[in-house]
């Protein structure tokens, strides 16, 4: 008997000790509430309460926190029901402002996203909401970041995931935009077209130059090489000191390629034959 009373006490001496250490981990907080008031926010680490005196309550987690809220029916300027989904970041500043000021900020944070994007969206048509996501988004933000100040929580960025417009409007669209690929398509073949026409055109118009060119060259050079053949013969004749008898010997054999030719039907005479022949005659007699 004498030595059960020392073993309670031991007992209940360590029971206390237990309840009264808490163990706070990394990038978390507790608010600790003596009897039935808020006392003080604990800290990561080792922490000491008075057991039955002060409760503990659940641990508030201080990491950035990721929540998608599922979609939401908004209604655009142009009467068109968009599904709308949305994720928002956001992370707990002063764990006794999420604990008192609020009883669920995850919840108030989802009902003022929804509520904000009714406002926003509601007054723009579908197109515009399709490509202001971050316009859609910077107003989330501004929004939230207000309301959500006072409740102890930051909000860091909020993301549209996804807009799904109704299944009429998504048909529209495709062939919309099918049309638009073939619009562009058929734009790029003219064009296509049109340049291989204007290259043709040049190389034909180079071509042709060219060929000009190279005719009137050939035209120049055989000019010159016909008056060069005629300056040799003639300084040829020149050096060989041909006298009269002997020209005319060679103006009698030029005679009959005169006559050559299916359209010589007539003969004409020339004059200087009398002379030539009068030339050899006078050659052959010894005449001067």
């Amino acid at each position: 008997m004498d030595l059960l009373i020392p073993l309670i006490l031991i007992v209940v001496v360590v029971a206390f000790f237990i309840r009264a250490i808490r163990i706070i981990p990394q990038a978390n907080a507790g608010v600790v509430e003596r009897l039935g008031r808020y006392d003080r926010t604990l800290e990561a680490g080792l922490n000491l309460i008075i057991p039955f005196i002060d409760r503990l309550r659940p641990l508030v987690d201080l990491r950035e926190q990721v929540v998608s809220f599922p979609p939401q029916p908004v209604i655009t300027s142009d009467n068109l029901v968009v599904e709308i989904d949305t994720v928002v970041y956001y992370q707990v500043t002063n764990p006794k402002s999420a604990l008192y000021e609020i009883e669920d900020f995850v919840m108030g944070i989802e009902q003022i996203t929804i509520t904000t994007l009714r406002n926003v969206v509601g007054g723009i048509d579908l197109e515009q909401a399709l490509t202001s996501r971050e316009t859609i988004n910077a107003a989330l933000r501004g929004v939230l970041d207000e309301a959500t100040g006072k409740w102890g929580v930051r909000v860091n960025r909020v993301e549209i995931k996804t807009i799904e417009p109704p299944e009429t409007v998504k048909v529209a669209m495709e062939l919309q935009m099918r049309a638009d690929r073939e619009k562009r398509a058929a734009i790029l073949t003219a064009e296509g077209e049109k340049q291989s026409q204007i290259l043709t055109a040049e190389g034909q118009k180079q071509a042709a130059i060219l060929s000009a060119e190279g005719d009137a060259q050939a035209e120049i050079l055989r000019a010159e090489g016909e008056a060069k053949a005629v300056t040799e013969v003639f300084d040829a004749v020149r050096s060989a000191k041909l006298d009269s008898s002997m020209l005319a010997y060679r103006y009698l054999e030029q005679l009959p390629e005169l006559a050559k030719g299916d359209a010589n039907k007539v003969w004409v005479i020339p004059g200087e034959l009398s002379g030539a022949m009068q030339r050899l005659a006078d050659a052959f007699t010894g005449k001067k």
